[in-house]
Parts: structure tokens; C-alpha cells; sequence
């Protein structure tokens, strides 16, 4: 589930919709929570899906570590990619503000960690990066665990809507780790390895 206090909205041309908030997110703020009402298709299901379903669920899901596509339920799935984000995944299946996200500000997350299938290539934020890649999060990881490090201890200080969807040994796990850093997983636990194919090729 997406936080409450954001809402979709057409963002451009070259974007199309994304999601803002309505209100005031103070950094830390949990953004997002995978619940019982996302849907996760297996890949031994895609196949019998109609072609053009099956086009879609790949446009509007994200792939977990299992190489399941995981599609949310609610307007989750119009967060757009930003190499400079203003939200960010963690491996207990929930994201944070990692900055404050005022009212009518996007909701973005950097695509480098939803183990995309092909690159992607972005609009031009004036950054280093140019293109998702989809191992990106073989990489970056170590930068991104210090970068969900630095604002772990900000989760705790705020007052979270989506706390009840964080399952509650999964938050004491959390908890323990933002006390004990050697604890905190890393987020290179979301990747999906693909089987390589015969030819080299990798197998989604």
C-alpha cells in the first residue's frame, strides 16, 4: 500500500502520470508496504496470460527476488524512476521518505534495484548515471545500504500510517538492526539472478 497522503496526477508529456503527495512527507516516513492486496504472479503463470495483459503487467509490476512480477493493488504502480529519488526500497518489503516530500512533489524510487529486464533508458536528471541497468544493484549496493544506514534511525522517529502493514516480527527485525548496523540487511537482497539461457542469454 501507498501512503495515504499522496495522490496520481498527470506529471508531463515525456512522464506521463506519477504519484505526489498531498501533504507534507517528513523523511523516514514508510512510503510504501507490500500487502495481501499486491499481486504476485509467479513466472510459470505469464504464459497463459493474454498477450496484451501480459504486456502490461510487465510495464506496471516489479520483479521481487524470486523473479516474481509484484503488481500493486493501488497507485503504487505509477511511482516514477528518478536517479535522484526521493523515496527508496529496503529489503523488509517496505520503502522510505529519504527526504522530506512537500505537497504536489513526486514520489520517485530509483528503478536500479526492481531488477528490470532490459535497460532503460531515462530522461536526463543531469546525473552520472543515463540508464537503468538491470543489475545496477550488483553496483550500487554498497552505496545504497549506507544511504538506507544514514536515514534509518529518522524511520523511528516518525509517526508511521502504514506501521500496521509492516509485519510485526519483521519491524522488531528492523528495529534491532537500526541499533546494531552489522544487523541491516542489504538491499542487494532484492536482486534476481536470471537463469542464463544456453546461448549466454539470461532467462526471465
Amino acid at each position: 500500500m501507498i501512503h495515504p497522503d499522496t495522490e496520481v496526477r498527470f506529471i508531463n508529456p515525456e512522464k506521463g502520470y506519477g504519484v505526489v503527495a498531498t501533504k507534507l512527507i517528513p523523511k523516514g516516513t514508510i512510503t510504501w508496504v507490500q500487502d495481501d492486496l499486491d499481486r504476485v504472479f509467479k513466472r510459470s503463470e505469464l504464459q497463459s496470460l493474454n498477450p496484451y495483459i501480459r504486456s502490461h503487467l510487465h510495464k506496471y509490476s516489479f520483479t521481487n527476488k524470486y523473479g516474481d512480477l509484484v503488481l500493486c493493488w493501488d497507485h503504487g504502480k505509477f511511482v516514477n524512476h528518478s536517479f535522484n529519488p526521493s523515496c527508496f526500497s529496503t529489503p523488509y518489503d517496505f520503502e522510505i521518505a529519504i527526504r522530506d516530500i512537500h505537497p504536489g512533489e513526486e514520489l520517485t524510487d530509483d528503478y536500479g534495484y526492481l531488477n528490470l529486464e532490459e535497460p532503460f533508458s531515462c530522461i536526463d536528471e543531469n546525473t552520472e548515471r543515463k540508464t537503468v541497468y538491470p543489475d545496477d544493484i550488483l553496483r550500487y549496493h554498497q552505496q545504497w545500504d549506507a544511504l538506507l544506514l544514514e536515514h534509518a534511525r529518522e524511520v523511528l522517529k516518525q509517526d508511521q500510517a502504514l506501521l500496521d502493514l509492516v509485519p510485526k516480527k519483521t519491524w522488531c527485525e528492523y528495529i534491532n538492526a537500526v541499533y546494531n548496523p552489522s544487523q541491516m540487511r542489504s538491499i542487494l537482497e532484492c536482486y534476481y539472478q536470471p537463469e542464463p539461457l544456453l546461448n549466454g542469454m539470461a532467462q526471465y
